[in-house]
């Protein structure tokens, strides 16, 4: 019998990301770092999360979305789909978790819970189910969902890239407390490890995630430094004749 996937019914997957899962090839990891520099050379010292998603998609000459899809940020060839996160870290290369800021959840919008901490499981049990929504809502209109996450320390200029198959989660599996600040947490039933926390006070869920041992690591050796306005302005040959007063 042939060791290959056999052929079977149902919607193809035959149209995959830009490379395979987790892989990222030199020519990624050039184009991301060539846009980081880009930045730092015009003044930009820092990456928010929708900077990282249209750096992201350039790199790999995807679709960078203006409004995000269920998790979907950045799609590629119709098919294959990323939710793009980035997180400041002091150790990039190794560091063992994360806190990734994955949306806002409404418990009173989405299951008029008006009072989240009167009942922290049912509160807990529906910020996962709205999670799940989002999940599902990407997983049906594309064939590969990704996260991909870019750790960065833009002092040393340090960065990790990694990506991961974002999942459902089964809220029995978890229990809810509140915590020193009011915030909702969630622990693994069996492990006792934090998974989630989840802040009434602008409904912000995040998921705590251990960063994997194949993490790709890559720095800038070198910061171009900043391009002066003046620079710019006798690049673009600049006249004063361009600036009309009205009168």
């Amino acid at each position: 019998m042939s060791s290959e996937h056999p052929r079977v019914r149902g919607k193809s997957r035959a149209h995959r990301g830009p490379y395979p899962f987790g892989e990222f090839p030199d020519d990624v990891i050039i184009a991301i770092g060539k846009q980081i520099v880009h930045r730092l050379a015009i003044g930009h010292a820092d990456i928010s999360g929708e900077d990282w998603g249209g750096i992201f998609a350039n790199a790999i000459s995807g679709e960078h979305l203006g409004s995000p899809i269920g998790l979907t940020d950045i799609i590629y060839n119709s098919s294959s789909s990323w939710s793009a996160k980035t997180v400041q870290c002091p150790r990039p290369f190794t560091t063992p978790s994360i806190r990734l800021i994955s949306g806002r959840c409404s418990p009173d919008y989405s299951y008029a819970i008006s009072d989240p901490r009167a009942d922290v499981a049912r509160t807990g049990e529906a910020v996962l189910s709205i999670w799940n929504e989002r999940v599902a809502r990407s997983k049906n209109d594309y064939d590969d969902l990704r996260v991909i996450v870019l750790i960065r320390n833009m002092s040393q200029l340090q960065f990790a890239l990694f990506e991961y198959e974002p999942v459902r989660f089964t809220p029995g599996d978890y229990v809810w407390c509140i915590g020193s600040r009011n915030n909702l947490h969630a622990d693994d039933k069996v492990s006792g490890e934090r998974c989630f926390t989840w802040q009434p006070h602008g409904g912000q869920f995040t998921i705590h995630k251990t960063v994997p041992g194949s993490v790709c690591k890559f720095r800038i050796a070198r910061h171009p430094g900043l391009i002066e306005p003046q620079q710019v302005l006798q690049l673009i040959r600049f006249k004063d004749s361009w600036i009309e007063r009205i009168p």
